[in-house]
């Protein structure tokens, strides 16, 4: 098997190392556990290039910092989050800072593999590591105003809560604007919703103006 089927599992829970480790030995991919990002970062060196699945909540240095930390060293591994459920701040930083893909806890086997092979694609160049910024725009042109809004809220890592605060909608209101973005879009997930948002942000301030939240209520 290639490098290209490699992944590193970086968490501080052994329950979660060792069932992650499992399920991707199984499912034919290279797999090796390092209990802390600290000991990841000690031996990414020498490490064999491939996936690094990443958890954001760990001792001595979270998640976040290990992936700054990766891109201060030129360690250009592509990372897919672990937050937990909710942290939709965390996973936007997540993925302004190059992640690839994010996975709020607990999640499903096969959102866990599609994740990996996204990741490794990037390894592969199978994949158009950036999309076209032309495609981004006129995705995101199909979106209605307040499809619109919901997603500013997103890209700023508010919660649903707040952005339906901010809106003076209801958060199941939010989130059926959040469906149909997504099924507009065309994504499967909020991961890539974002990275459609931050292609368009770069290539234009116009087309994703996050706005000043207003104050909000207890979280």
């Amino acid at each position: 098997m290639s490098a290209e089927k490699f992944v590193h599992v970086v968490d501080d829970d052994d329950g979660v190392r060792r069932s992650v480790a499992f399920m991707l030995k199984h499912a034919g991919y290279r797999v090796e556990s390092h209990i802390s990002g600290v000991e990841f970062l000690k031996s990414v060196k020498l490490a064999k290039r491939g996936c690094v699945l990443l958890d954001v909540c760990m001792p001595q240095i979270d998640g976040l910092v290990v992936q700054q930390e990766m891109a201060a060293r030129g360690i250009d591994m592509p990372v897919v989050i672990l937050t937990g459920h909710g942290d939709i701040a965390a996973a936007v930083k997540a993925m302004r800072a190059g992640a690839v893909n994010f996975l709020e806890k607990p999640y499903e086997k096969e959102d866990l593999l599609h994740a990996i092979e996204e990741a490794l694609k990037r390894i592969d160049r199978l994949d158009d590591r950036d999309m076209k910024a032309g495609e981004a725009k006129i995705r995101l042109a199909s979106l209605t105003g307040r499809e619109h809004d919901v997603l500013n809220g997103l890209v700023a890592g508010y919660p649903n809560k707040t952005i339906a605060y901010d809106l003076g909608i209801s958060p199941r209101t939010v989130e059926i604007y959040r469906a149909n973005m997504m099924e507009k879009l065309r994504v499967r997930s909020l991961s890539e919703a974002l990275r459609i948002a931050f292609i368009a942000e770069e290539s234009s301030d116009e087309i994703i103006a996050v706005k000043a939240p207003l104050s909000h209520p207890e979280q």
